[in-house]
């Protein structure tokens, strides 16, 4: 039995639906008591687990071997997360694969900050690990600009110069699926990217030809970035953390391109091109 926290998140949404297609037990953790009910309903081993209250998350972990561990970024994210490895050890859970961040073991931005120190609690625990250290998210542009593409043919963000090698969650999902049903991905760190590095310029190239219309980047000061964020709801902690994330990659460190998700599922992962058409009518 697998636990899927995160469930549904980009990534552990998209790994709940590929482990439901291939006949895997697992069980589905919520943060929502609604989402836990809606998941239930349509026939998923649903719980509502808190991180922050360990008496939560051992009785999720009833009869689980591995966990598929994320925690909602949050000041407290460490802690919670935290909380969970100490569960799963107690549970007698075997292994653990951990949803990281790209350069997670550098702590070069305040989000890799929080996930370091759970990856260092996992390597010196008696359980199995495996990281996913994932770039840049391609549902950033099915999501957060999703909205702005579709009315006014932009997109914007904290300026960054640098080509990225973004990746789809699907992807991500992909290699954790293989993590948590195979075994060799022990004691693995995984960096993982998309097929290509793009500058969020040449995102726009891509996205006007996809969409047949011309969609134009946006790069805001620090300034204008954070007052931006906290006009669309966006709390202080994650609009800050955002903008130090783009100042760290302003002018490179996000633009390798490595074989990692095609080496371990033997799958080439999707390009901004494929992911737009694939999820053109979000931008319509």
């Amino acid at each position: 039995m697998i636990l899927v926290t995160g469930a549904s998140g980009n990534v552990g949404s998209a790994l709940v639906t590929q482990l439901r297609a291939a006949g895997v037990p697992f069980r589905a953790a919520y943060h929502s008591l609604e989402k836990t009910r809606k998941a239930a309903a349509d026939g998923i081993d649903a719980v509502t687990v808190e991180m922050s209250d360990p008496a939560t998350v051992q009785p999720a972990l009833a009869g689980v071997s591995k966990v598929f561990l994320l925690g909602a970024m949050s000041p407290g994210q460490t802690g919670n997360e935290s909380n969970v490895v100490e569960a799963a050890v107690s549970a007698g859970v075997s292994h653990v694969v951990k949803q990281s961040l790209w350069r997670a073991d550098e702590e070069l931005t305040p989000i890799a900050r929080l996930h370091r120190p759970v990856e260092r609690m996992l390597e010196t625990s008696p359980l199995s690990w495996t990281f996913l250290r994932a770039n840049f998210y391609l549902q950033a542009f099915s999501g957060n600009w999703a909205e702005t593409i579709r009315s006014g043919n932009f997109f914007a963000s904290p300026l960054i110069r640098a080509r990225i090698a973004f990746v789809d969650a699907e992807d991500i999902a992909r290699v954790a699926f293989r993590a948590l049903t195979e075994d060799g991905h022990e004691s693995k760190a995984y960096a993982l990217s998309g097929p290509e590095a793009l500058t969020y310029e040449e995102a726009a190239t891509v996205l006007s030809e996809v969409l047949g219309r011309p969609i134009a980047y946006r790069g805001m000061s620090n300034e204008q970035a954070l007052s931006s964020l906290a006009e669309a709801g966006m709390s202080s902690f994650h609009a800050k953390a955002l903008v130090e994330v783009c100042n760290v990659y302003l002018d490179g460190g996000a633009e390798t391109v490595t074989s990692t998700v095609e080496d371990v599922t033997g799958q080439r992962p999707r390009s901004l091109r494929e992911f737009a058409t694939a999820h053109r009518q979000r931008f319509e």
